[in-house]
């Protein structure tokens, strides 16, 4: 990958250098827009992106709950319907 400054990346998908910065740390998450932008920058798949935000948005919500499995299950039953 390149060595880009975090205002490099920053400035393209419009938010400013704190924020990238505590994104690129995990302690922030972009928006669905951010992310196409960001794939759109660094000429990667868009499809790739918003699927790895996707899983991390399901962990988010489900990775400490003891019946995870079996919601992310019953979830893949419905979006296949």
């Amino acid at each position: 990958m390149q060595n880009l400054l975090l205002r490099q990346v920053a400035a393209p998908i419009e938010v400013d250098t704190a924020l990238m910065s505590k994104a690129e740390r995990g302690e922030w998450n972009l928006n669905r827009d951010q992310v196409v932008k960001l794939a759109k920058f660094f000429n990667s798949s868009e499809e790739e992106y918003i699927s790895l935000w996707l899983c991390d948005k399901v962990i988010e919500a489900v990775e400490n709950d003891p019946l995870a499995i079996q919601g992310i299950k019953k979830a893949l039953t419905k979006i296949k319907n």
